[in-house]
């Protein structure tokens, strides 16, 4: 099966900063997102949670749910109640047709605190990757008894952000555990996109493709900024607008038959979100068929 095309709201209200956006309305989202070519959108902070509402909202715009972001707190309960606490979101995209839960550690991120710079984001001692990884394992063996697969979003500001990190973590957890490949975080965060699209490729089941700007990152890196500050700033844009070698990323993914995601926050104030999602399905779309992928 070829790859799906699919985006995500955060360039046109973003979900950690919401002044940026914040009085566009989602119907002008959703219009826009299929007017740029997309088949489908993740969930964001302005959608309904009601599955018939959402049903309806998405059906109108004509796009198919990808899926949507959960922020886990196992490093601060335990892997039963995290299901439980999990339990609507994942009936939610049950509901729609999603088979991809997205899923990243915050119960003591720093990416949604302006006032944090990134070198402040936490880490873990060696020791704990075990524990870690065991119950992230755990959910991921449980949601996938239900059709659904736990693909885990590396983030920056997070436990899992660096090459190490990814490392690690990839290696205390069971095969139950996917990862979501975030070509932007993990430029930023000083991984390679493509080795790790190498060295993963049996376990990404979602790809999340941004682009990064070259001399935006080298400030942020110098100056110490908070992951939103990056973000205003223009850290991040769409594939094909920055330093991403997306034709080498994409060639590590044989056989890949997921969604791949524009997600690439911007400020919209700067960033016309219609212009730029425009801009990156077509160039998405283009680097996808060279790879094989479409």
């Amino acid at each position: 099966m070829a790859v799906r095309f699919g985006t995500n709201p955060i360039a046109w209200s973003n979900d950690d900063l919401r002044e940026l956006g914040g009085k566009t309305p989602l119907e002008t989202c959703l219009k826009e997102a299929k007017e740029a070519g997309y088949e489908g959108i993740e969930l964001g902070h302005k959608f309904p949670r009601e599955a018939n509402a959402l049903k309806d909202v998405l059906g109108t715009a004509g796009l198919a749910l990808v899926s949507g972001w959960y922020s886990c707190a196992l490093l601060a309960r335990e892997p039963q109640e995290e299901i439980r606490k999990l339990r609507p979101h994942l009936d939610l995209l049950k509901a729609l047709g999603s088979n991809i839960l997205i899923f990243a550690e915050t119960s003591n991120a720093t990416h949604g605190d302006r006032g944090k710079p990134l070198s402040q984001r936490p880490k873990l001692k060696s020791a704990d990757w075990r524990e870690f990884g065991q119950r992230v394992t755990e959910v991921a063996e449980a949601v996938a008894k239900e059709g659904i697969a736990l693909t885990y979003h590396h983030h920056m500001g997070t436990v899992v952000q660096s090459a190490e990190d990814i490392a690690a973590f990839m290696e205390s957890t069971g095969s139950a555990v996917n990862l979501l490949l975030d070509t932007g975080h993990a430029t930023f965060g000083g991984a390679d996109p493509v080795v790790l699209a190498k060295n993963y490729r049996t376990r990404i089941a979602h790809v999340h493709c941004k682009d990064v700007r070259r001399k935006v990152l080298a400030d942020a890196r110098a100056k110490d900024w908070s992951f939103l500050d990056a973000v205003v700033e223009g850290c991040f844009t769409v594939p094909g607008d920055g330093m991403v070698d997306f034709p080498a990323v994409l060639g590590e993914l044989a056989g890949y038959s997921g969604w791949l995601v524009v997600e690439a926050e911007q400020d919209p104030e700067k960033a016309n979100p219609l212009k730029y999602a425009t801009m990156g399905c077509a160039n998405l779309k283009r680097y996808a068929k060279d790879a094989r992928l479409a």
